[in-house]
C-alpha cells in the first residue's frame, strides 16, 4: 500500500478514536496525514470511499492476527485457543473490529454497506475496497476454514475426515465471538475453550 495511502488511513483512525465519523472532516485527515485534500480524494473517491478502505484495512490487519496466532504452538487445541484469545484481544482494542464481529455498529462508527458498491477508481486497492466487505457471519467461516486448514494441513473443502476437526473450530470461533458481545466474569476465553474443546483434537 503506498505511504500516503497508509498515512490517510492512520489519520482517519486518529480522528475516529477521538470524535464520532460524523464529525470527522476530509480537510482534516489530508493535514493530518500531509497531504492534500485533492490527494485524499485521488485515493478514495469520498468520504464514504474513505470508510470502507479503513474497514477494509482493519478487518484484514484482524485476519492477519489470525494468521499469527494459528501459527504458534504445536498443540491444536492451544492453537485454537490462542486464536480465541486474539479475536477476543482484537476485539476489546479496536471498535471497529469489534463492528465487524458483532455486526454492532454504534453511532460514533462509519458504517458503509457490506454489499460491493460502483467503483471507477483508478487505486486497485480502493477497487478492492469498493468489494463487498466481510460480514460477522463470513469472519466466522473465514477463521474456521483457515483454523482447519492450518490445523489439519488441507485446503479448503476440509476432507472429510476433518470433520471433528472443523467442529472443534468452529466452537472455538464461535464461542470466542460470544465472549466479544458478553466478555465472561472471569477466567476468559481460553478457560471456557480449555473445558469445551475434545482433550485431543483428531486430525
Amino acid at each position: 500500500m503506498p505511504a500516503a495511502r497508509e498515512s490517510l488511513l492512520d489519520a482517519a483512525y486518529t480522528a475516529l478514536a477521538r470524535r464520532p465519523w460524523s464529525a470527522v472532516r476530509m480537510v482534516e485527515v489530508a493535514a493530518s496525514a500531509g497531504v492534500s485534500r485533492q490527494t485524499l480524494y485521488n485515493e478514495f473517491g469520498s468520504k464514504e470511499g474513505l470508510a470502507r478502505a479503513l474497514v477494509r484495512r482493519e478487518a484484514d490487519g484482524y485476519l492477519a492476527g489470525v494468521e499469527r496466532a494459528l501459527s504458534g504452538s504445536s498443540d491444536p487445541r492451544e492453537r485454537l485457543t490462542a486464536t480465541a484469545e486474539w479475536m477476543m484481544s482484537a476485539a476489546h482494542g479496536n471498535a471497529l473490529v469489534r463492528a465487524m464481529l458483532t455486526g454492532c455498529w454504534s453511532e460514533r462508527l462509519p458504517s458503509p454497506a457490506l454489499t460491493a458498491v460502483p467503483s471507477s477508481s483508478a487505486v486497485p486497492a480502493q477497487r478492492r475496497a469498493d468489494g463487498p466487505l466481510p460480514s460477522p457471519g463470513d469472519f466466522v467461516g473465514l477463521v474456521r476454514d483457515r483454523a482447519v486448514a492450518v490445523l489439519g494441513g488441507a485446503g479448503p473443502p476440509p476432507p472429510p475426515d476433518t470433520a471433528e476437526l472443523a467442529r472443534s473450530c468452529e466452537l472455538a470461533v464461535r464461542l470466542a465471538l460470544s465472549c466479544v458481545a458478553a466478555p465472561p466474569a472471569e477466567g476468559g476465553v481460553g478457560d471456557l475453550l480449555r473445558t469445551a474443546l475434545p482433550r485431543r483434537l483428531t486430525v
